[in-house]
């Protein structure tokens, strides 16, 4: 065939010798032949991983803080997951859940309408976060026939054009792509931190209502109970009720965003629980397979029932692996008590991130989370004001060497953000936090 004959000609494609690349081959080979946009944080090619453990194809160890960015919070591999995966594979791997559905994504259905924050719901599977939020924006349009969104500043919400305009972080996720899709508009997220109050997010949500839309125009409100790339920044005490009473007042469909926060990540299997709050809407990704690519909306059968059947779904949504990984999580969840542990795990890393801010008092201006979502600051000198954006890169690369995945985040660039399993066993989680500290101390001083 032409191509195999030019590909072997040109040597693209080494077929020989592949035991023997290094992460930096491997990593090279990933350069020439991906788009640039699609980057990696750290040059590690991963060969196995257990639990909170990683081994790269070099075989070097790591104790994982990162979590695939809060996906795994059953930890990786885990048997029960391996096992109903196995199975469904076995039976079969796709049909197309609006062509010929299966059993098991009625189950997982059922299950999350149980555990969901409100009563009677509905479920629509799709396969991505991203897709999950633009699909929430879909049901509050066509449930309330309005076209506006209201979203909130650091936040998070994907990729997709729809996902890129609600999003309120402009690098490294907007540049460049831009128009955005209309009738969506930003108000201050209150970070208290940061010097944004509950009032002072409310009264711009306010001001958007007198300048920018009338609230009989906006379908939904969305925001993160905690945000994720934002920043690990909770919503201050009671402002979700706040927020829902500005909602029913105008007839607003109130989504939040649990993504990163669900199952179990926060303490609670959903933070906005915490908050004492139902919304209409959550949107639900990353830790409801242990894994595996499931994404989900579920919401009050009311406000779900608006789109017309066929107005929802795609290809691969509700994937019957998906939804045998998703049952066995859930069952994994409640077996092993992960919202109680996440608790746990939190408290384990909130001691060690203050014994770090000890040791370098000036470095570490804030430390945040709920349940094992947690969060420090780096600031300059002692000054809250002045985030430090360059020692979040430099702790990442120096904890890889030292064998920790850690991740990054923040609307100011200057957060480092811990993930780890629920699961992780707590020597695990100590020699991760030790190697923390080292590489805390090798990057400042």
């Amino acid at each position: 065939m032409p191509g195999l004959s030019r590909l072997a000609e040109n040597d693209l494609i080494p077929f020989i010798g592949i035991d023997n690349m290094s992460n930096s081959d491997w990593q090279q080979r990933k350069l020439n032949v991906f788009a640039r946009g699609m980057g990696n944080l750290l040059p590690v090619f991963v060969d196995k991983a257990r639990n909170a453990e990683v081994w790269d194809i070099e075989g070097k160890r790591y104790i994982d803080f990162a979590a695939g960015i809060a996906v795994v919070n059953t930890g990786h591999s885990h048997p029960d997951i391996v096992d109903a995966v196995k199975h469904q594979v076995e039976a079969f791997s796709h049909t197309c859940i609006m062509v010929t559905p299966y059993t098991n994504s009625v189950e997982l259905a059922e299950k999350l309408i149980r555990i969901a924050p409100f009563d009677d719901g509905r479920v629509v599977f799709v396969s991505t976060g991203a897709e999950a939020v633009e699909n929430a924006v879909k049901i509050a349009r066509a449930s309330t026939g309005r076209p506006g969104v209201i979203a909130f500043g650091g936040g998070f919400h994907g990729r997709t054009n729809l996902c890129m305009g609600l999003t309120g972080k402009v690098v490294p996720y907007k540049k460049g792509f831009g128009p955005f899709t209309p009738e969506i508009f930003h108000v201050p997220f209150p970070a208290e931190y940061l010097g944004i109050s509950a009032d002072d997010s409310l009264e711009a949500l306010d001001q958007v209502f007198k300048n920018g839309i009338e609230p009989g125009r906006v379908a939904a409100i969305i925001i993160e109970p905690v945000q994720g790339e934002g920043g690990f920044y909770p919503v201050p005490e009671g402002f979700l009720k706040r927020l829902r009473k500005v909602c029913d007042h105008h007839g607003i469909v109130f989504i939040c965003d649990e993504i990163q926060t669900g199952f179990g990540r926060t303490g609670t299997m959903f933070s906005c629980e915490q908050d004492g709050v139902e919304p209409d809407i959550i949107t639900l990704a990353k830790g409801i397979a242990g894994g595996f690519p499931i994404a989900a909306v579920v919401g009050k059968r009311a406000i779900m029932d608006g789109p017309e059947p066929g107005g929802l779904g795609g290809t691969y949504a509700g994937s019957p692996i998906g939804c045998a990984a998703g049952l066995a999580a859930l069952q994994v969840i409640e077996n092993e008590g992960l919202c109680e542990r996440a608790n746990e795990v939190g408290t384990r890393l909130r001691e060690g991130l203050e014994r770090i801010r000890a040791r370098h008092p000036g470095r570490v201006g804030d430390i945040r989370g709920r349940g094992a979502m947690v969060a420090m600051e780096l600031i300059r000198d002692g000054d809250d004001s002045d985030p430090d954006s360059d020692l979040p890169g430099a702790l990442v690369k120096e904890a890889a060497n030292r064998g920790l995945l850690l991740l990054s985040c923040g609307v100011r660039g200057n957060v480092i953000r811990i993930l780890t399993p629920l699961t992780i066993p707590f020597e695990h989680l100590e020699e991760g936090l030790e190697t923390l500290s080292d590489s805390f101390d090798a990057c400042v001083g």
